[in-house]
């Protein structure tokens, strides 16, 4: 059965936008601010995995009603509705930051929701909610942390070659694709799942 987080990514290949670029990162700095990005720290630094410090002053509220789902769903098995939307919502905010920010697409990212193209979509959980998984939650995710910590260095590696591939030649290079989409979308099923979206252990691959 496919995993009830599908995030996808039409990356822009070639004709790129080399001014854009070059100044990315200052660029990207109000989404940053709001939505996070990806250091390589996060598996020992960021111990709140992109949904606190280090997920922008939206991802911190995301973390803390999580802290707040955690209660409600091993006490009464009920996620309420409107923490889910929020989540969701912070999490499509989120991925589309990361792909102009990791150098997959030149398009700014909108403040909000707008067609972009990346994006993520998180299945609705079965209405009894695995209580067990979600009280080990942080428990379960250890191996996951450990992984997701080498995966960003490789991505952030990777996003440096390209940064400078664009600016000579224009294009991304078709060789860090999969990887660097891969990478981002590993990152964000731990994320979900984290934040109590999902009670399906997130697998190990990058499809």
């Amino acid at each position: 059965m496919p995993y009830p987080v599908s995030v996808e990514v039409q990356p822009s290949l070639t004709g790129r936008n080399r001014l854009t670029t070059a100044f990315r990162l200052i660029l990207a700095i109000p989404h940053l601010i709001l939505v996070g990005g990806t250091t390589i720290g996060f598996a020992s630094r960021d111990r709140n995995l992109g949904a606190g410090g280090e997920g922008g002053l939206l991802g911190a509220i995301a973390f803390f009603l999580a802290v707040v789902s955690w209660f409600t769903i091993v006490i009464a098995g009920v996620h309420i509705l409107g923490i889910r939307q929020f989540t969701l919502f912070f999490l499509r905010w989120r991925v589309r930051a990361l792909a102009y920010l990791m150098l997959l697409t030149d398009a700014y990212p909108p403040f909000g929701d707008a067609p972009y193209p990346a994006s993520i979509t998180v299945d609705e959980p079965p209405q009894a909610r695995d209580r067990v998984t979600v009280a080990l939650r942080l428990v379960l995710l250890i191996p996951h942390f450990i992984i997701v910590g080498f995966l960003m260095l490789g991505w952030g590696f990777a996003s440096i070659g390209a940064w400078f591939v664009i600016l000579f030649t224009g294009s991304y290079p078709s060789a860090l694709v999969d990887f660097s989409v891969g990478a981002m979308r590993w990152r964000l099923r731990v994320e979900a799942y984290l934040l109590l979206l999902v009670d399906d252990y997130p697998p190990f691959s990058l499809t």
